[in-house]
């Protein structure tokens, strides 16, 4: 298979962005530079805010910047698109149709992954914009897994973690995250998807356990797939 070049959208968050590439260049089986992926990184941080207009569509909308992305990311030699947001997964359709190469899709990627573990009671853990577009409730319905969403209280936390600290450049504690891992668990969850790529720092940071399902690492390991290589094992 001819080796794939993969561009970038980011700066959906800036941190996530450079992590994701972080993720890549060590989920790669390589052993000089040049048996890594060629990735192009656009981390354009001009991004309207996702969420912000899921909630109230008189806000900026993110889409047609995100197609310019897409499109500046082909006619500089990428093949293939991957975004680390999973919110911004909710207008994927029209940004798979304006972009000139294949778009990635992160959020049934990681629902595959959940199923492929054999989950049958997923937590999700993401944005109030994520979770009012539903994606993820259907892309694991679609595999035939039960989708569990946090309480009021838990979101309101989780976009705390997210906004307040994580995009804010503050580190969380365990304190600050126990809450939450209690709650889905509490709720019978045999599994918590990390459905924010905001959320992956927070594992790289706290080393959270097995339970969870990283869906920028899903991401991440998708691509250097797609890209025709192989994965360290």
């Amino acid at each position: 298979m001819k080796k794939q070049t993969l561009g970038i959208i980011g700066g959906v968050g800036p941190l996530a962005t450079m992590f994701i590439g972080e993720m890549i260049v060590r989920r790669t089986k390589a052993l000089k530079d040049q048996e890594h992926v060629h990735t192009i990184i656009d981390n354009d941080t001009n991004i309207p805010d996702r969420t912000a207009f899921i909630l109230d569509n008189t806000k900026e909308n993110p889409v047609p910047i995100l197609i310019e992305d897409a499109k500046k990311l082909a006619a500089v030699g990428a093949d293939m698109i991957a975004i680390p947001c999973n919110t911004a997964h909710t207008f994927y359709d029209e940004l798979a149709q304006g972009s000139p190469v294949p778009v990635l899709h992160m959020i049934r990627e990681t629902a595959k992954r959940a199923h492929d573990l054999g989950a049958k009671r997923v937590g999700i853990l993401a944005t109030t914009g994520t979770l009012t577009s539903r994606m993820y409730q259907d892309a694991l319905e679609n595999y035939g897994i039960t989708p569990v969403v946090p309480d009021d209280a838990m979101k309101e936390k989780v976009m705390a973690i997210i906004y307040d600290y994580v995009k804010a450049g503050k580190d969380v504690t365990r304190e600050d995250w126990q809450p939450i891992e209690e709650s889905m668990l509490a709720l019978d969850c045999d599994r918590i998807v990390l459905g924010c790529t905001e959320l992956s720092i927070v594992n790289r940071d706290l080393k959270l356990n097995d339970k969870y399902i990283d869906s920028l690492i899903v991401l991440a390991e998708c691509a250097i797939l797609a890209c025709g290589y192989e994965l360290v094992e």
